[in-house]
């Protein structure tokens, strides 16, 4: 953790460091404590997470699909005899705007019968800036949102890097340009095997997004937008948001490949940014001065 200043512009340009992550913030630089990430996974249950799979109501978790096994949050297919188009998402039940998200994941077995071959195979993925899970129509297959995609290696020797970005109903901003590509591939290297796998993803609401596998940047964007295509359908869910994206859910990916998750681990970077005030944070980016707590 350090700071500099560059005289020649007469301005502290200041970093904070955490997981084996630094960020630019106009605050002094203090890293976060372990215990002040939220354990979205809490390791023993789904506690806080909600299912929403293709062709069934929100709340129905398909063929218990989503199970914590060993410890670990576990996408599993060994209810099913034909994955039948059924995507699945698992939502965490509150939306966030400037945060830092870590999980570990690793991929394992075989694709189910009947998924998507090719593109599916050791495919999964965490959704941001997700609209509400409650807005989701029973035969929608993704939520809109933006994707931080996990890929597998297939063990041919070509790459597959993972931590890349891919926008359900949204776009993204590449060095001032608008970019429509569906998905745009991270530098990472692949990964073969079963090994866990460390990605990080430093969400700054509307503004700059920054992947990160296993501690080096790999991938870095700005301004997500809704497609304008979604936002034209009256009865779009997303007709009355905001054209930028600058909060929303969280959600695993069911996409036919079993993957487990070791962990899942969120620390929120907007709070209250007065020093007097007792839950006041020096690595918070966005003030939120309602909520700041004062000692009488």
């Amino acid at each position: 953790m350090y700071f500099r200043r560059d005289y020649g512009l007469a301005a502290f340009i200041f970093l904070t460091c955490f997981s084996s992550i630094c960020i630019a913030k106009d605050q002094a630089p203090i890293g976060a404590a372990d215990n002040q990430w939220i354990q979205l996974f809490n390791g023993r249950d789904l506690t806080g997470w909600q299912p929403k799979f293709t062709k069934h109501p929100l709340g129905t978790n398909l063929h218990n699909t989503f199970k914590v096994q060993d410890g670990l949050l576990t996408v599993s297919y060994s209810g099913y005899t034909n994955f039948e188009g059924q995507f699945g998402h698992l939502f965490y039940t509150q939306p966030f705007s400037h945060y830092a998200l870590s999980v570990t994941y690793r991929f394992l077995g075989q694709q189910v019968k009947g998924g998507p071959p090719g593109w599916a195979v050791r495919n999964s993925g965490v959704m941001f800036h997700a609209q509400a899970p409650d807005t989701m129509t029973i035969s929608q297959d993704f939520p809109i949102s933006i994707e931080m995609q996990f890929l597998g290696g297939l063990g041919n020797g070509k790459p597959r890097p993972t931590a890349n970005v891919c926008t359900p109903g949204t776009h993204i901003h590449r060095e001032g340009l608008l970019i429509k590509q569906h998905c745009v591939y991270s530098n990472s290297p692949t990964y073969d095997g079963d090994g866990w796998v460390t990605v990080d993803l430093v969400v700054l609401g509307g503004g700059s997004v920054t992947h990160y596998v296993n501690g080096s940047q790999v991938l870095k964007y700005t301004n997500p937008v809704l497609d304008k295509a979604v936002t034209a359908q009256p009865d779009s869910p997303a007709a009355h948001r905001f054209t930028n994206l600058n909060q929303g859910y969280i959600a695993l990916q069911s996409e036919s490949h079993p993957v487990q998750f070791k962990t899942v681990k969120l620390l929120n970077l907007a709070g209250c940014t007065n020093p007097a005030a007792s839950n006041h944070r020096p690595y918070y980016v966005k003030s939120e001065p309602e909520k700041c707590i004062f000692s009488p």
